[in-house]
């Protein structure tokens, strides 16, 4: 016995523009049939809430499958997969297309040699899949940009989902993020946690899709355009805070990056931040009481 529940979509090309669109999405449980072997045009991603199963790809082999998990399918990959007929299993998924995938894969949210991911908790991905399916009423005006934009909600949530995400963050990541500032070179970070510049280049492109230059390089420019923006340091004074002695090396990568100078690009965010810059993160259900 088992339920099932979906919607399928067909987007313009004007949506495909946006890069990424929701083809379809469905909800289903119980001892639901196998589904394949077959190859499709799009990605899927499946998300198994409870129960278990089994998956096999093109190579043969089987994988165990075991709830809370996500199967991915990527376009052109054979697979097979279905719930364990003694048990069932809770199944969400949603199918989807774009340029932006390429992208996503890059990063690594995407992972077309890892069909079976084991995770941590499936209850957030549920719960964008769940406004997928309340945006695919009948007549729904803004149907593809709606459902698209979830698409890229559940990529990330289905990133931060993954079992071998640590809870607080990659200690790794929070350490780089902590010191990015401070004028250390690639194999200096590396050897203050004892790994190589390899295994910290495999370490921060598994955990932030990029390479440790690229991603010291987004937190110092982040911060950088803060104190242009909120301060009347000289933009020397600026190099410095974020780790640069050369100034104007420092306006070189931040016009490369940015696409304007700094100098512009404080002219064009520069105002009076009354009573300091803060680093808290402000609660949007709890917003601050404004004073006169």
């Amino acid at each position: 016995m088992y339920h099932t529940w979906m919607r399928y979509f067909t987007p313009s090309p004007a949506h495909h523009a946006l890069g990424l669109v929701c083809l379809g999405v469905g909800l289903q449980h119980g001892t639901l049939p196998a589904v394949g072997p077959r190859t499709l045009d799009h990605h899927v991603a499946v998300i198994i809430g409870a129960g278990s199963g089994w998956y096999t790809g093109a190579d043969g082999r089987t994988h165990t499958v075991t709830a809370p998990a996500l199967i991915w399918i990527t376009p052109g990959i054979t697979h097979h997969y279905g719930a364990d007929p003694a048990t069932g299993w809770d199944e969400s998924f949603v199918d989807f297309t774009g340029p932006a995938t390429d992208t996503y894969t890059r990063l690594g949210y995407i992972e077309p040699t890892r069909p079976v991911v084991p995770l941590s908790d499936a209850a957030a991905a549920r719960t964008t899949v769940g406004r997928i399916a309340r945006a695919a009423r009948r007549g729904n005006p803004l149907l593809e940009v709606e459902t698209g934009a979830a698409v890229h909600e559940l990529l990330v949530t289905l990133r931060r989902a993954r079992a071998d995400t640590n809870a607080d963050g990659d200690p790794v990541l929070k350490a780089l993020s902590r010191d990015a500032c401070r004028p250390l070179t690639i194999t200096e970070h590396a050897a203050r946690h004892g790994m190589t510049p390899t295994e910290l280049r495999n370490a921060v492109r598994n955990g932030a899709g990029c390479s440790p230059k690229d991603y010291l390089l987004g937190i110092r420019l982040g911060r950088a355009k803060e104190l242009l923006a909120a301060t009347d340091l000289p933009v020397a004074a600026v190099a410095r805070r974020v780790g640069y002695h050369d100034p104007a090396y420092f306006s070189r990568i931040f016009t490369r990056r940015v696409g304007t100078p700094p100098v512009v690009f404080r002219k064009q965010q520069s105002h009076t931040v009354h009573g300091g810059w803060s680093d808290q993160i402000p609660d949007p259900d709890d917003p601050p009481t404004i004073t006169t």
